[in-house]
């Protein structure tokens, strides 16, 4: 499969990328570059390779939710700049 200059133009536009017009064949080269790695990807021979679900096959520790300390928000809210009813206040950031 051989990418033109037309399948750039519709890859940048649906990407919502700007190329350039003298940079449109620098790009259709790049991608058939792509397009070749993954088709020399494809003939590597994989038939009795276990599928990968994870790199390492270790289980993670899960530790019990413990409550070590509870309702210290008068030392949490010490340091910030404005608090009220035992929340942060911060400015607004959607109009």
């Amino acid at each position: 499969m051989a990418i033109d200059t037309q399948t750039v133009k519709r890859i940048a536009f649906l990407a919502r990328l700007k190329i350039d017009d003298d940079k449109i064949e620098a790009a259709k080269d790049e991608f058939n570059k792509i397009i070749d790695w993954v088709e020399q990807l494809n003939e590597v021979d994989t038939e009795n390779v276990r599928p990968l679900t994870a790199v390492n096959e270790t289980k993670l520790f899960c530790r019990k939710d413990e409550v070590k300390e509870g309702n210290q928000s008068d030392k949490i809210l010490y340091n910030a700049p404005a608090a009220e009813y035992d929340y942060f206040v911060v400015p607004k950031v959607v109009e």
